[in-house]
């Protein structure tokens, strides 16, 4: 393959279109947060992954598995812990079976924060899906993320 390639080109149009929409849709959603909950994207995000675990078999996320669902490294993902406890919205305590693990939980005042975002977060993402799909290049991807369904 050469740069002039034209199965090359549309691979990395493609891969334009969708950076482009990404980056549409998190600054669209990041500006509603913040300015409804002081909330960043990721901080949301987070705050979303870690109010899913239980206490049962598996139900406690290591920070590497956090990191991945929020994508981000393990030295950003404790950074953006450390913030969201120091705004009282997690906790963290030792592993009761293992005395090097550390569980983060969302306190009850993250747990509300959270509810009170969540249709913000929710109304914003789909504000930003029907803008994008005015865009005939933007269209496809949006009917892609619309009809995706995460397995179980």
């Amino acid at each position: 393959m050469t740069a002039t390639d034209p199965a090359l080109t549309a691979l990395a149009q493609g891969w334009c279109a969708l950076s482009l929409l990404h980056g549409r849709i998190e600054a669209h959603i990041e500006r509603a947060l913040q300015s409804g909950h002081d909330l960043s994207v990721r901080e949301y995000s987070l705050l979303d992954v870690l109010s899913r675990q239980h206490s049962g078999e598996g139900g406690h996320l290591q920070m590497k598995q956090v990191a991945d669902a929020v994508v981000l490294s393990q030295s950003a993902t404790t950074r953006l812990v450390t913030r969201l406890e120091d705004r009282g919205l997690l906790s963290r305590y030792l592993c009761p079976t293992d005395r090097r693990g550390i569980y983060t939980d969302v306190t009850d005042t993250g747990l509300e924060l959270l509810e009170q975002a969540r249709p913000t977060n929710d109304t914003a993402l789909r504000q930003a899906l029907d803008e994008a799909a005015k865009n005939p290049e933007l269209a496809p991807l949006v009917r892609a993320v619309e009809t995706l369904r995460v397995p179980v």
